[in-house]
């Protein structure tokens, strides 16, 4: 007979015990999110399409749900609702917010809901650092760093690969905004990297500067279009994915987190596929290239571009609750689910 299942606890876990759950941990945190690329590849999650809301009185704003399910030695399923609103940053706020929730695979209960704006940062920050490292092992190791927008992504994905040992002779930043780039410079500065900083005055300065360019925008359409800006055959992170025409796309080697993900919604290589009516640009995922089945070509720009997907949310978010349960500082909602007999 199977075991009876006993319904779990529901807990919430704020932005601050997130931080604090994830603070010095990038190489774990890495590590984390390369193995939960390796189960995707492997077959062992779900992972559907995420789905935008979107709003005809606030055109530039979305909300997007991502689910997603992880198996391997500790299942578990859930997703995140995150919102996407530029005119915050106007107001003095940050442009994204969002929630994780978690769900027992045994019940399908949700026991837990984290803030997770932490947590999106942290993943797409750590899979750019684990894609910098993969993407540049057959090439010249980059020491010229350029950050084209520089909000809280940025922030991120400049921590991780510092944490990871990066170090960079020069770092250009670009934004349109003059004072977020010159917040950012002053970032850098603080931190414990070293070399010169400079804000650029245009992208194409930044970009021609720079041996590997980190794209961490809130662009909603290509804005970057010239394919001879990327001569000197760069890597790029294009993290906020609708940057770059497809004829720059086109000009490169391009890696995906997963290719059906990627290629929809409108990013840079989806209108490259329309354009050209196939996928013939791609070369691989980078789990293909973590495995050695795919090794990038080096006579040409190298452009990796996640989608994001939900399974790393999940793999960050059940690492942030079972070192926060671990350290007894889980804030239980006691009785969050009543009325469970069946028949009253």
């Amino acid at each position: 007979m199977s075991q009876p299942h006993l319904v779990p606890t529901f807990a919430v876990i704020s932005g601050a015990q997130v931080q604090h759950a994830l603070q010095d941990r990038e190489k774990q945190i890495v590590d984390l999110v390369e193995a939960t690329y390796h189960l995707h590849a492997a077959g062992e999650s779900v992972n559907p399409p995420s789905y935008f809301l979107r709003f005809p009185d606030r055109p530039t704003a979305r909300i997007i749900a991502l689910p997603a399910s992880i198996g391997g030695p500790a299942p578990v399923d859930g997703i995140k609702w995150i919102s996407s609103f530029p005119d915050n940053v106007q107001a003095g706020i940050p442009r994204a917010s969002a929630v994780l929730i978690l769900n027992d695979h045994d019940t399908g209960y949700p026991f837990a809901c984290l803030e997770s704006s932490i947590i999106s940062a942290t993943r797409t920050a750590a899979s750019a650092a684990l894609a910098a490292d993969h993407l540049t092992r057959n090439r010249l190791r980059p020491t010229r760093i350029g950050f084209f927008g520089t909000g809280l992504i940025a922030r991120y994905i400049h921590t991780f690969l510092t944490a990871l040992g990066w170090s960079f002779e020069e770092t250009g930043v670009h934004d349109l905004s003059g004072d977020s780039a010159a917040g950012f410079r002053d970032h850098v500065q603080q931190s414990d990297a070293t070399g010169q900083v400079t804000v650029h005055e245009t992208a194409e300065a930044v970009i021609r500067s720079s041996d590997l360019v980190v794209f961490a925008t809130i662009a909603g359409e290509p804005h970057i279009g010239d394919p001879a800006w990327f001569d000197h055959n760069p890597l790029v992170l294009h993290v906020s994915l609708r940057d770059l025409a497809p004829e720059v796309i086109l000009a490169s080697a391009n890696i995906v987190d997963d290719v059906d993900h990627c290629l929809k919604a409108g990013t840079s290589p989806h209108l490259a596929e329309q354009l050209t009516g196939n996928r013939d640009f791609l070369h691989g995922t980078l789990a293909d290239v973590m495995t050695g089945r795919v090794t990038p070509p080096t006579d040409r720009p190298l452009v990796f571009s996640p989608f994001g997907l939900g399974v790393l949310d999940l793999a960050v978010g059940a690492y942030v609750y079972n070192e926060t349960a671990r350290s007894g500082h889980l804030h239980v909602i006691e009785d969050f689910f009543h009325d469970l007999r069946r028949h009253g």
